[in-house]
């Protein structure tokens, strides 16, 4: 017995692509930059983008440093050679390593972690002020509900196209993209620090926490969807409340209303038209 998740590929693919394409033609941008990880995420924004946009559209970039994995790098090199994608690299190390040197308080390992990824969001942003593009972001909606992602590091970008897709439904459509099956199998991390793995971290599988966040979503309550899935209620009231605690992370920052509409609140501007 499961939380059946429902999920068209075809129809997915196409929706995204729609998207990515009158967005980026509207904000009159020149493409997008994408961060590459060599992890599946990244994979499929990468190349959902190069079908919006077209190859000569999208600059990847790939920002290793000290803790990344060597699996990465060789599933990076995989994927751009599969797929012929306009890539660069770029030795992030020294940045971190300075940071560090000039932190007022000298971070521990996950401060360190949240530095990496927003020292990663300050290079993809020059490299689209330099183009002229957008910054294409590659969190998925389990990563989001739950705020795993670094706020103003991973979180900021102009655009997440895979943003409502759950991670299991971002794995099916990696087949359907024709991603290479060493990409899509390895464990999930960020490589922010050594022996990290996104479910480790979590402490639930992928597979078990979009079954518990898609229960919510649908306003199931606890028990059924714990019963359902089946999984242990304590699970199901860590996501519940992770999903509470992190909503800072998906907002922009709170403004006190003053004025008729307030920006952020009631003051709705159009996400994209066509």
């Amino acid at each position: 017995m499961a939380i059946e998740i429902p999920f068209d590929t075809e129809e997915s693919c196409t929706v995204i692509t729609e998207f990515i394409s009158n967005y980026v033609n509207n904000a009159g941008a020149k493409g997008v930059v994408v961060g590459l990880s060599g992890g599946i995420d990244s994979a499929v924004v990468a190349l959902l983008c190069k079908k919006a946009l077209g190859n000569e559209k999208v600059h990847c970039l790939f920002l290793p440093e000290t803790t990344t994995p060597e699996r990465d790098k060789e599933d990076y090199e995989i994927l751009v050679k599969k797929f012929e994608l306009n890539s660069k690299v770029k030795d992030i190390s020294h940045l971190v390593k300075e940071v560090e040197k000039s932190s007022v308080i000298s971070p521990d390992e996950r401060t360190l972690a949240n530095i990496k990824a927003r020292l990663r969001m300050i290079l993809l942003f020059e490299y689209a002020n330099m183009t002229r593009s957008l910054v294409c972001g590659t969190s998925n909606k389990s990563e989001l509900l739950i705020g795993y992602f670094t706020k103003y590091g991973d979180g900021g970008a102009d655009i997440q196209p895979i943003g409502d897709l759950y991670k299991t439904q971002v794995l099916k459509l990696a087949h359907y993209l024709e991603i290479p099956e060493e990409i899509i199998s390895k464990p999930p991390t960020a490589g922010l620090w050594f022996g990290q793995t996104d479910e480790k971290e979590i402490g639930i599988s992928y597979n078990i926490l979009d079954q518990i966040l898609y229960g919510l979503e649908l306003k199931l309550p606890l028990s059924k969807i714990a019963e359902s899935i089946p999984t242990t209620m304590e699970n199901v009231r860590k996501i519940k409340n992770l999903r509470i605690k992190t909503q800072h992370k998906r907002r922009t920052p709170l403004i006190p209303k003053i004025g008729i509409r307030t920006v952020g609140l009631d003051w709705r501007s159009p996400v994209q038209e066509g």
